[in-house]
This record gives C-alpha cells, structure tokens and sequence, in this order.
C-alpha cells in the first residue's frame, strides 16, 4: 500500500553537474548542455510525458480511460563518471541515459511507486530507487530491461538515500528521525542507527574525501555531523543561531532542502526550504566540526545549488531575468561572477525554455505535512471539565431541578 501523499514529493526544479556535463529540470522535461564550451551549442531536451507509451496504457483505469497522472520529475542524479543519467517521474517511470559520447535514451522502466531520492552505484551497476512506502529498490544498469529487486524497507516514508564511496553501504533516512546505515550486499543486516534528530531527515551525504563521515540535516534546525557506521555524533551544529532574515520567530523555516560538498576545501553548501539564502561551511577534518563561514543572501527563492569540481557554487533562482547565479571562493569569501562565459551560456538556455519551471512557481514549503503533530491533551481535558461542572451548576439553580431533587428525597425517606 502506498504510503499517504504528504507533499514532500515534490517536483521542484532541479541542478546537478557532473564534469563538462550540467543539467537542468523542471515540470516535464530536462536539458543537458557541455556548460564549459561556451562556443558549443549542442543542447539535448528530454520530454517525460511522450517518454512511453506501452507504459501509459499498463497504467488506465477500470473503465479504459487514462490514468489522470503527469509526468513531473521527481529525482534524478548523474553515475560518478557522468556516463549515466537517471531520472524517475510522477507516472512511476524509470528512465536512464548514457550520456557519453553523445545522449541516448537506454531504457525506461515502471517503479512501484512514487519515487523520492534515487542514487548510481560508485561501480555504475545499479541504481537504487527510495520511494513513499519506504521501500529501496534496485535496478540493473548492465540489464537496463530488468525489472527492480527489492532490498530494504523503512516502516516510514523514506526522504534520502545514500552510498559509501566503495558501495559497502546503503544509507537512508526516513520521516521518522532515523538514518539507518544497512550493508549493500545484506541490506537486512543493519550495520547502526544515527539517532539524535528531533524532526524528519530531509537529506543526507557521505563526504567523497572523508568517507567515514555523513552530513544530515532535519526539520529540527539542524545541520549534524556524523561517523555512520558506529553511529557516533561529531557535531551539531544549530542552524536557528544563525538568526536568518528572522527565520527564528518559524523554526520550520530552518529545514534544509539540499546539501552539496566541495572536496576542494571541505566545503559545505546548504540551502534551505523556505528562506532565499545558503548557507556555506567548512569541515575542520583534526577536529570533525562544522565551521560556519558566510551566508548567502537570495533575492528569489532558492530551488536547486551545485558545487562544480573547481569549487563554484552555481545556483538555480526563482527569477527568469537572473535564474543562475555563481560564486568563486575569492580572498576568503565567495562573491559572486556576473562575466562568466558558462553563466551567460546557461542562463540564456534557462530562459529560452522558462516555461519549464511554470508549475513550480510561488510554491511553498515541501516539508510542511512532515513535522510533528503537537497536541495539548491536558489543556483539552481541562476546558471540558470546566464546561460539566458548569452545566452542573447550572442545573442547580433551576426551579425544576430543585423540585426533582425534592421529590426524590421523599421518595427515598419513605422506602427507608
């Protein structure tokens, strides 16, 4: 039974970079472009909704009629060497490409359900697939037909997964404050827990360099440092201190949509769900602590960031005039390049195709329906005591209830 639809499903636009490759997504489709050649304009766009018929025909309803379902991309990630690209959708599709040498379409296959976070094995073999019921499934990139094996389950709605460098770990996180660290070759056998988080998980990352620690961040404003497979702590970090744009009087503004990491440094870029801004860190690796560095101020909302191997940080803005921004680590800040020829290439393609991103317009928090319920049961109780205890007296003083009473006192006195 697939899980409830909290929202978090969200296809919001997305920007990944992997090499020369970038790619950028919203509604339907996705476009890949070689960002580095600034003379190259050899741009590759990929529509879902015509991606496969057979697919669309398996799924109609009782009465013969289509299904009523889009096909907005949910997720979607490159393979380490940028040889592969995967992305799954709304329609419970499946699809991967080869991207070198040239973009090609290898296969597309239905998912169980509604997919959230998918990831390619640092060996490019498989793609595992989390989805809404809390199942992880696997699929075969060497088999690009085969059908998904099952390998793990969460008894909560999965957010994030995650691989160690070597693959010998599959790490996920799930609405319920967990992050489970499971062996890649016995998923059943689970390895630790990370415990420590007061709200959902909504992403996690294994640290390519350092690839005994895991970042994760919450819905309980923090951003935390762990050594996964014990399960050990290193440092939390309390990202409601920063004391962002005022977000403090809304802690669920504090909730982070997206961590990426620059090996170059030890950087670290968060951006945050709700307020236009990100966040940039440093990992101390002597003493395994999160070091805040600079805040990045927005004057659109966030929807995707991406490290580039150099060390820029690219953002995807809310903003069809300016939609990219990049920021070069200079002189100890990042400051932002308005010159550079990757940037006007970029941005010139992103608004040729904007209405892409027209359904992911003014839209709100994703996280909003995973935060804990609070209840105040005692002050409840309190009120509907005072309510009987006020119709008591109530009764009391009316004429009819005193004669009631009267009449059984005789009653009861002449039986006696």
């Amino acid at each position: 039974m697939e899980a409830a639809d909290v929202g978090v499903v969200s296809a919001s636009p997305k920007l990944l970079i992997c090499e020369d490759l970038m790619v950028v997504s919203g509604g339907t489709k996705f476009f890949a472009a070689n960002y580095k050649e600034a003379n190259n304009d050899d741009l590759f766009i990929y529509d879902c909704s015509a991606a496969s018929k057979k697919l669309q025909e398996k799924q109609k309803s009782e009465d013969g009629k289509p299904l009523d379902k889009t096909n907005n991309i949910l997720a979607c990630a490159f393979s380490s060497s940028g040889k592969y690209f995967v992305l799954t959708d709304d329609n419970k599709q499946l699809i991967l490409f080869c991207s070198k040498p040239s973009w090609k379409c290898l296969s597309i296959r239905p998912v169980m359900r509604r997919c959230t976070s998918l990831i390619i094995t640092s060996a490019e073999d498989k793609i595992l697939v989390a989805d809404k019921s809390g199942d992880v499934y696997s699929y075969s990139i060497i088999e690009p037909k085969n059908a998904g094996t099952i390998e793990l389950g969460h008894l909560s709605l999965l957010l994030n997964l995650t691989l160690s460098p070597d693959d010998q770990y599959i790490v996920t996180a799930d609405r319920d404050e967990k992050i489970r660290v499971s062996l890649t070759k016995a998923p059943h056998v689970i390895v630790s827990f990370c415990l420590g988080h007061r709200e959902f998980v909504s992403t996690i990352l294994v640290l390519p360099n350092l690839p005994d620690l895991l970042l994760s961040a919450s819905g309980d404003d923090t951003l935390r440092l762990w050594k996964y497979k014990s399960g050990k702590e290193l440092h939390c970090f309390q990202l409601n201190n920063l004391n962002i744009n005022e977000a403090g009087k809304n802690k669920k503004k504090y909730a982070v949509s997206r961590i990426v990491y620059c090996c170059e440094g030890n950087y670290i870029a968060i951006l945050y769900d709700c307020i236009p801004a990100v966040s940039i860190f440093q990992l101390d690796a002597d003493t395994q602590s999160l070091i805040s560095k600079q805040h990045i101020t927005l004057s659109h909302k966030g929807w995707d960031i991406a490290f580039e191997e150099t060390g820029g940080l690219w953002v995807l803005q809310e903003n069809q005039q300016i939609p990219l921004l990049f920021y070069q680590h200079k002189d100890g800040q990042w400051q932002p390049v308005i010159d550079k020829k990757e940037l006007v290439k970029m941005s010139k393609y992103i608004c040729n195709y904007w209405r892409i991103f027209e359904g992911a317009m003014d839209k709100e928090s994703c996280f909003q329906n995973l935060y804990k319920a609070s209840f105040d049961n005692m002050s409840i109780y309190l009120k509907k005591k005072e309510e009987r205890l006020q119709q008591q007296k109530n009764k009391r003083k009316d004429p009819q209830y005193e004669s009631s009473e009267q009449t059984k006192k005789v009653k009861s006195e002449e039986l006696s």
